[in-house]
């Protein structure tokens, strides 16, 4: 069975890098850097008119995943505009302050995503009771979970992934589990070890040489604008090791 490799991009050249180099879907936002936000309107409507399949996300601030009724509005205003625009899915998640998933937000927000995938993001991770949990995402109906198994690096949490995967297996559930985070081409080989995991989640990213060049004094000294960027060649590099399986 071939594993799907989705890359996680906030750019026009990082959704090139993916596109370009074997990527088979794109996660579309903005500052990965903060975790990932709702990515430009400008940016949706680019990568809406290419061939590889997007997912937005869809989160209006950082720091946490608790929404109240304002920005729940506003997140329903971006899935219309997502799917006007036609890209194929949307990347979701609210929890309580307590960390658990919120049911009837999460609830409205797949709903009113009907008829584009959803993708419940690492808010599962911060979860105090996975298991739990992953009844609440099936029940919801989201189509995957994007986790790395509650640590830091997918490889710390690969135990926790399997007993997911095994978990959904037993259900008869068509829900996936998408491993990811500190995803590369060196250590993807344990990652697909877990025999059920069917789509991992990448970054593949390198960091920048300083754009500018001219020290301008009135910039500090760590404004030299080097930055995140989705590297062209850890894509491929990854690409061809999932193939591999």
């Amino acid at each position: 069975m071939s594993v799907l490799l989705e890359i996680c991009v906030d750019s026009i050249e990082g959704v090139n890098s993916a596109a370009n180099n074997g990527a088979d879907r794109i996660e579309l936002c903005s500052s990965l850097s903060a975790g990932g936000l709702t990515p430009s309107a400008g940016l949706i409507h680019y990568v809406a008119k290419m061939d590889i399949p997007a997912y937005a996300m869809i989160r209006p601030q950082d720091g946490h995943f608790c929404f109240d009724e304002a920005e729940m509005d506003i997140m329903k205003r971006d899935i219309d505009f997502c799917r006007e625009s036609g890209l194929a899915g949307v990347v979701i998640g609210v929890t309580h302050e307590n960390g658990t998933l919120h049911y009837n937000k999460l609830k409205q927000l797949v709903e009113h995503a009907d008829g584009m995938g959803v993708t419940l993001h690492r808010a599962f991770d911060v979860t105090p009771d996975p298991l739990e949990a992953l009844e609440l995402a099936i029940e919801v109906g989201v189509n995957r979970i994007l986790t790395s198994g509650q640590q830091e690096s997918v490889i710390d949490g690969l135990a926790l992934i399997e007993t997911l995967v095994e978990k959904v297996k037993a259900k008869n559930s068509s829900l996936s589990i998408m491993p990811g985070a500190g995803i590369t081409d060196e250590n993807v080989a344990q990652v697909l070890a877990i025999s059920g995991i069917t789509e991992v989640h990448a970054a593949c990213q390198s960091v920048s040489a300083a754009y500018y060049t001219n020290n301008a004094p009135s910039m500090a000294e760590d404004a030299a604008f080097s930055r995140l960027f989705t590297d062209p060649q850890l894509v491929s590099k990854l690409v061809k090791n999932v193939a591999k399986g």
